[in-house]
């Protein structure tokens, strides 16, 4: 990583064709910078009232600012027919922290307190005080 690169902690979720979704966001993320995605994991709905979830996340590796990486990362969400408000969600993807080393990283604020649905996948990529939860929770694993 050079100076100007920040790590980026991204969280991925879509419960409306998520495959394709899913797929579409892996090939733009990866032209972003160098990139380590977890594992997909399905999780019920938090309010209960939409379709499970496909949660994934993602470190990333890129010369672009946080307000950059936001402003792509809500494109790339547009591209994929997202419509707010909504419970049929065609692609999440959300700056959950950013920094120059995973020693280092300054959450986003808007973000907290950090669901499950986060802390899950991004726990296997970072391991931090702010994304332990309960263990005991188990969700299916998916293969794309």
């Amino acid at each position: 990583m050079n100076a100007t690169e920040t790590i980026f902690a991204l969280a991925l979720a879509s419960n409306v064709q998520q495959q394709q979704h899913f797929s579409f966001a892996y090939a733009q993320i990866k032209q972003l910078g160098d990139v380590k995605f977890s594992s997909i994991y399905q999780i019920p709905c938090r309010d209960g009232v939409g379709a499970d979830y496909w949660n994934s996340a993602c470190l990333l590796t890129s010369a672009l600012s946080v307000e950059e990486m936001v402003e792509t990362l809500k494109k790339l969400e547009l591209q994929s027919g997202r419509v707010r408000p909504s419970h049929h969600i065609s692609l999440d993807i959300d700056v959950i922290a950013w920094g120059k080393d995973l020693n280092h990283m300054q959450f986003n604020p808007k973000k907290l307190p950090l669901a499950v649905d986060v802390k899950i996948p991004l726990v296997e990529l970072w391991q931090d005080d702010a994304l332990k939860y309960n263990a005991e929770l188990q969700y299916p694993v998916i293969t794309m």
